[in-house]
């Protein structure tokens, strides 16, 4: 209980309407919701500020949000009683909303503006440009619509989705805040079809940033003429402090602010390389750096340098994206030319620098809405270099494929038996393949089938900028997916590749390592380990799954992150779960791959097997570790 004297220090705030609420308890309530309070200022707030500023101006007001003195508007115990039930919260919530409707007025000719209006003087970024992680189409085109917005229009949707407030806590809230027709902007809200869950998506959390320098250029020619002088003076006293010849902390460097040539070729479009249309044919190497440059727009100089200045330093208003792993710097020379067109409305710009895809995009109507992918590519081989997302639009995919891809279609992995849908080829670009991965119920899954002068391969599209390779077999002994038995092995867990998406999967492999006779009669159960190889090398992700007989799908057993097992170097795996017979009995099942001489199961399950194959009766909900003795007289652990 809080003293009499602390009390006293600390102001209390009240109304006749809610409890009193003293400084400290707001700033309890303001330090302990921060990131929601931050991004319902963001989301008040217009667009029309840009979104660095916007980030920066979210985290002042709510960091200047903590009362002075006594309350000048009631406390709503409507709203006390909600999620929050804190009347502190409900105190900074509403002067979070007050002054974020106060910071998107226009500035008036005559007249001070508010200090809301004003850019903030803390928090500072210097040299970085701030901004949340881009989100999907679905959230871009919510921003859009609620750019549209007034400002009370805006804070009405997003207490109703963040806040959870039916419209009367919202009139009441609007109200407290200085709006004038609580009731016009509850129905110009109404105009919103989008579900609220994308409010708490990356795209509107200014908590969770990425950082991108500002205009290099711009800073340099602003601050060039004092850096001149100041460097030259510093120079020279530093060169006449040392004792005879000598060099500072970066020896023979350039200043910071020289021109580095190496750098400045890289934007000059004229200087960017291209392959011959034939090199591929000839040269030892089929990957990334023997493709042709193709599109129609591969001359459009003013294209190029735009293209190439945004993947040197992306400004706020282009949406920048890269894979896990993937450095977001400029190229350090001219890279490679891939592609150069039109499609789907859009100016798409392929590019390459020896490690690394970069795909810029702009609309036909102007380089307003510009985005910037980046994926490392690194060490691709014939199968890896086969395919490049052009665009994406709704669910729909085009890809640029490989110079020697000959044919291309559309295979659903669910219907491993039936003929491949064939996709149209324009210039290496195909028509549009239908993607819509991870959509639940997962009815469908389909897979890029490309042929070539090897033979034929699968790649699955797991959302990012070069599709993943699809492979059976053993760790070490694995072959493409090109014939029906191979699909047939892939149908039952073809959705699991959904836990793949936005990893920087360059490839999966499917392994059949048990099969086990089922307690009671009941067939036998395939065991399966799906391993999802990364570009960067770290971050493999492993799943063992359990297909039961008649099941359309393959449960997941175990998943594990960056581990060797199921891989070359250690292809050993191991994973159990509960299964219930058709008598309605319990059993833990667990199985081992071929080089597991016994397996072993303790704590909440009991039991031991002489072979690699387990099965004892359980408890529903019980919890075993399992343990395999391997041939070479090491374990193995259980996947977990």
């Amino acid at each position: 209980m809080q003293s009499q004297d602390a009390a006293a220090q600390s102001p209390a705030l009240s109304s006749p309407a809610g409890p009193a609420v003293d400084v400290e308890q707001a700033e309890a309530a303001l330090v302990e919701h921060y990131p929601r309070l931050v991004r319902l200022a963001y989301l008040v707030l217009p667009s029309r500020m840009g979104r660095t500023r916007r980030v920066l101006t979210a985290h002042a007001l709510v960091q200047r949000a903590l009362p002075r003195g006594r309350a000048d508007a009631p406390l709503i115990p409507a709203q006390s009683a909600g999620r929050d039930g804190d009347p502190g919260y409900t105190l900074v919530r509403l002067q979070v909303v007050r002054s974020a409707l106060e910071a998107g007025l226009p500035l008036r000719r005559r007249g001070l503006p508010k200090r809301p209006q004003l850019p903030p003087l803390l928090p500072q970024v210097w040299g970085l440009t701030v901004f949340p992680r881009p989100g999907g189409a679905d959230e871009l085109a919510l921003d859009q619509r609620l750019s549209a917005l007034s400002g009370p229009a805006r804070a009405a949707h997003a207490l109703r989705g963040l806040e959870r407030l039916p419209d009367a806590d919202v009139r009441r809230v609007l109200d407290d805040a200085g709006v004038t027709d609580p009731d016009a902007a509850l129905a110009e809200a109404d105009g919103i079809p989008d579900p609220y869950r994308l409010l708490e998506s990356p795209e509107f959390d200014p908590c969770s940033l990425q950082a991108r320098p500002t205009d290099l250029l711009r800073r340099r020619r602003h601050l060039k003429a004092g850096l001149v002088g100041a460097a030259a003076l510093a120079v020279c006293g530093a060169l006449l402090s040392l004792p005879g010849d000598g060099w500072g902390a970066d020896g023979p460097a350039a200043p910071p602010y020289a021109r580095n040539p190496a750098a400045q070729a890289a934007l000059d479009p004229a200087k960017l390389t291209r392959a011959p249309a034939s090199a591929w044919k000839t040269s030892e190497r089929t990957d990334f750096s023997v493709w042709p440059a193709r599109g129609a727009l591969t001359g459009d100089r003013a294209l190029l340098r735009r293209a190439l200045a945004v993947w040197a330093r992306p400004g706020e208003g282009v949406t920048a994206s890269a894979t896990p792993g993937t450095p977001t710097g400029g190229p350090a020379g001219p890279p490679r030319l891939l592609y150069a067109g039109t499609v789907d409305a859009a100016r798409v710009v392929i590019l390459y620098d020896g490690w690394r895809l970069a795909r810029y995009a702009e609309p036909e109507e102007g380089a307003r809405g510009a985005a910037l992918d980046l994926a490392r590519v690194d060490g691709a081989g014939r199968a890896g270099a086969s395919a490049v997302v052009l665009s994406r639009s709704d669910d729909n995919v085009r890809f640029l494929l490989a110079p020697w891809v000959r044919e291309a279609g559309e295979r659903d992995l669910r219907e491993p038996d039936e003929g491949a849908k064939e996709l149209p080829l324009e210039g290496g670009v195909t028509g549009p393949f239908v993607s819509g991965q991870g959509r639940e119920p997962c009815t469908t899954w389909n897979a890029l089938e490309l042929t070539d002068g090897t033979g034929t391969r699968l790649l699955t599209d797991l959302g990012e900028l070069v599709p993943a390779r699809l492979t059976t077999g053993r760790p070490g002994e694995v072959k493409d997916v090109s014939g029906g038995k191979a699909r047939r092995a892939w149908e039952p867990y073809a959705c699991s590749l959904a836990a793949m998406r936005s990893a920087g999967v360059r490839g999966v492999n499917a392994w059949a390592y048990a099969e086990q006779p089922l307690p009671g009669g009941d067939g036998r159960a395939q065991w399966l380990c799906t391993r999802g190889e990364t570009w960067r090398g770290t971050g493999a992700r492993v799943l063992a799954q359990f297909h039961s007989p008649g099941a359309r799908y393959g449960a997941v057993a175990a998943r594990a992150e960056d581990v060797p097992a199921c891989g070359t170097r250690r292809p050993d795996v191991l994973a159990g779960v509960l299964w219930k017979s058709a008598g309605g009995t319990w059993y833990l099942l667990a199985a081992g791959s071929d080089g597991v001489e016994s397996v072993e199961a303790t704590g909440g399950v009991e039991g031991r097997a002489k072979d690699r194959l387990l099965s004892v009766r359980a408890e529903k909900g019980a919890r075993a570790d399992l343990r395999g003795t391997l041939e070479d007289g090491g374990s193995v652990g259980g996947l977990r």
